[in-house]
């Protein structure tokens, strides 16, 4: 009785459409995109917690820098520990492996887009890549470096000739790239801490890493 349908209810009461493939594919797309970079960038600090353990930083230290517990942070390092131990990772500015290169190549991408208040033709590009959109491919890191020559050759009277001196650099190394075998460092590590001391030559602020 309480649940028969009077006249009239029924298309009030009608199921709504479906979401279609396209648009729950979209809906996924996002959630996906959001959870891969929180898995990125927790595997990229884990690996920076080694990297800056064999520099000889205390937990202590890093704890404070990274936000975490100092047990976490035990944790991380008792984790990625080895029988035989890791030589620390260089950090000049002039290496030549392909992972570092490209890390410079972004750093120095960031500081054209914002020394020209976001409107470099490779803004859109460096954004990408900082969200994940983006990975670093040899067919991104050209299309990269296309975009920020152009922004060189377009920008010469805003940008100081730094600017054109590290992309010479970058752009030798990734055009004969170096036959040594990096080992201390992942890939993703040597892009970002390659990435922050670029940013930080061109600002003029080189301070030790260690």
């Amino acid at each position: 009785m309480y649940n028969r349908v009077m006249p009239g209810e029924e298309s009030a009461r009608r199921i709504p459409e479906t979401l279609t493939e396209e648009q729950a594919g979209r809906i996924f797309a996002g959630m996906n995109e959001v959870i891969r970079a929180g898995e990125e960038m927790r595997t990229l600090r884990a690996e920076m917690i080694k990297v800056l353990a064999g520099f000889g930083w205390t937990q202590e230290r890093i704890a404070q820098l990274t936000d975490m517990s100092q047990p976490a942070v035990s944790k991380q390092i008792a984790k990625h520990r080895t029988d035989e131990p890791q030589p620390p990772m260089e950090v000049s500015l002039d290496q030549r492996d392909t992972p570092w290169l490209e890390g410079r190549l972004r750093g120095l991408a960031e500081e054209i887009s914002e020394t020209l208040d976001e409107t470099a033709h490779c803004t859109r590009y460096v954004d990408a890549l900082t969200r994940g959109k983006k990975q670093f491919t040899p067919q991104n890191v050209d299309e990269l470096r296309r975009l920020v020559e152009e922004d060189l050759r377009l920008h010469r009277a805003k940008l100081s000739g730094g600017y054109q001196a590290a992309y010479d650099e970058i752009s030798r190394g990734l055009d004969l790239p170096s036959k040594v075998t990096i080992t201390a460092g992942s890939a993703s590590v040597r892009r970002s801490v390659a990435h922050q001391i670029q940013r930080d030559h061109l600002r003029g602020r080189v301070e030790p890493f260690s």
